[in-house]
Parts: C-alpha cells; structure tokens; sequence
C-alpha cells in the first residue's frame, strides 16, 4: 500500500489529508490527549490483537474529563476508529495506535471544544537493547502542576526536555524524580527496579501515568511468579543498588536497564526476573495464554 490511511473525525483518509489548522486549539496551546496502543500480530492463529483496547478508551475519557474538553465521543466510536483504522491499513505485524482527541477551534486558550478525534497507527518493532541512564536533573511535574496521570500532549515536554539532556549526556534515556525527591517515572515509560529480589515500582501518587502496562505486569507477576510487586515511594540511591531495572509501557514494552548515572547494576541486564516478565508479557499480548484472552481484541475475527 502507498500511503497509509489515519481515521479522522469519522473518516478514513489517507495520510496526506489528515490535517488540522496551525492556528487550532490544539496546535497553539497543547489541547490534545492521546493514548498509544499496541496491536501485536500472531503469525500462528493469522490474527493482529489490539492489547487492552477498553482501557485504553476509557483512559482517554478521564484524560478528557480532566483536561475539560467537551465531546460526544463514545466508547464504541473509539473503539471502531482504532480497529477500522487497523483493518484498513491491512497490517500483518505489530504496530503502535496513536488515537487522538484535540479541540480544533480557533479560539482563546480557555476553548473547550470542538473535539476532534484522529488515530494514526503505523508497524514498531519490538523494544531493543539494554539501556544506559540517568537521573534527570529536571523534575517530574506534580499532579499540582499539570497532572501526569493523564496522556495530556502538553504534559510531554518535561519529559522531552529530560530525554535530550540525557542525550546530550551521553546516555540512552532517563528516569524523573518528583517535587519529593522520590524516584517517578520515565519520559513516556513506567518504571520498575528490583531489590532483594522483590520487584518494586513508583506508587500512582508519585506523580505517574495510571500505566495499563504497569498494572499489566503488577498483575503478571503476582499470578504468574508468584511474586507481589512492592508499590512504594523508591529513594534516588536504591537505583543505584538495584539488582534490575527496566521500564514499561505500550511503546516501551518491557525495556532493560543496564546501569543508572554509569553505575552497573547489580545483574547484567536483562536480569532474570526481566526476563521473566518479559516473556510472560509477550506471550500474553499474543493470544498464546488463554487465560488473558479477555485483554485480547481481535482486528479482523478469525481467531
């Protein structure tokens, strides 16, 4: 296929077409939300799964809710333009699902409305090698602030403006204290570390994302391994001492981390519980776990 096709307001058109004004809502202050979406193909049951698709949706309705954006978006409206955008586009690998709701008009930053609803999705190959990192010496923005729970497009430059400090550093990426001190999260990515072999992880009022993917393996490791995952406040130096690490997430997946500031941690990476989850994680996304089925949607029902 030439050119891909994006949903947009409706309608599947291709890449070229999908637009919005430069003087919209959403282009000159940042009113946007958006959520990424993995859909992974099983070349053994010839089907491509969207992973978590109703929670997907239903986060971009709080992050809507939050950010004050009037709508009449429904569940079923979000759901159809991420499978037809999928179906239309004929994928047979895995791919990353950008869905994207933004007030279009071109009104005063205070403009609630109208909102557009775009979803672009694209093939991504699955997360690659081990990770060198800092800690970045920007700071995590508070809930007070603008708050991270959200996939507010805005929120997205504390982040960018850590992850190009680490890169002018020298490192691969970066983790983000908060306003306590308190280890957060990453650019775009939750964030684990183990510690006496208990996998551990930011607690949702360090300033994070409401991560599906962290529940997801918080999940995993609890009926899988028979491990409890410690959610808990995590000081600067337990990264440092840390026998792994890695970070989560749609795009992320299930990345390792292979030292903090140029110390190594404790365990080549990936470590053994890194791999572990990791490879449940993959299986489950798959179809290849019957028992997670039910976080599975089908795009073209064959399976």
């Amino acid at each position: 296929m030439s050119e891909r096709y994006l949903y947009m307001n409706g309608r599947l058109v291709p890449y070229s077409e999908a637009t919005i004004h430069v003087q919209s809502n959403a282009v000159k202050y940042g009113t946007s939300v958006f959520e990424g979406v993995r859909a992974y193909w099983s070349e053994r049951q010839q089907e491509l799964y969207v992973f978590r698709l109703d929670e997907h949706c239903r986060r971009l309705f709080d992050s809507l809710k939050l950010m004050r954006m009037d709508h009449e978006l429904t569940l079923d409206e979000m759901r159809h333009s991420i499978l037809e955008t999928l179906r239309k586009n004929e994928y047979r690998e895995d791919v990353h699902v950008r869905q994207t709701a933004y007030v279009a008009a071109d009104g005063n930053v205070e403009a609630t409305g109208p909102t557009g609803l775009a979803v672009d999705a694209r093939p991504r190959k699955m997360a690659g090698k081990a990770l060198d990192i800092c800690v970045s010496s920007w700071v995590r923005i508070p809930d007070t602030a603008m708050p991270p729970r959200i996939k507010c497009s805005a929120n997205y430059q504390n982040g960018r403006l850590a992850f190009l400090e680490a890169k002018a550093g020298g490192y691969d990426y970066t983790v983000l204290l908060n306003t306590r001190g308190k280890v957060s999260e990453a650019p775009g990515a939750a964030f684990f570390l183990v510690r006496g072999g208990v996998p551990t992880t930011p607690p949702l009022t360090a300033d994070v994302l409401e991560s599906i993917t962290r529940t997801t393996l918080v999940q995993l490791f609890r009926e899988q391994h028979g491990l409890t995952v410690a959610e808990r406040d995590v000081d600067r130096t337990e990264l440092y001492v840390a026998e792994e690490a890695f970070f989560c997430g749609s795009g992320w997946e299930v990345t390792p981390v292979a030292s903090v500031d140029r110390l190594p941690l404790g365990q080549p990476a990936p470590g053994p519980l890194t791999r572990a989850i990791a490879d449940t994680y993959f299986r489950a996304v798959r179809g290849e776990m019957p028992e997670y089925r039910g976080w599975l949607t089908p795009v073209y029902g064959r399976a």
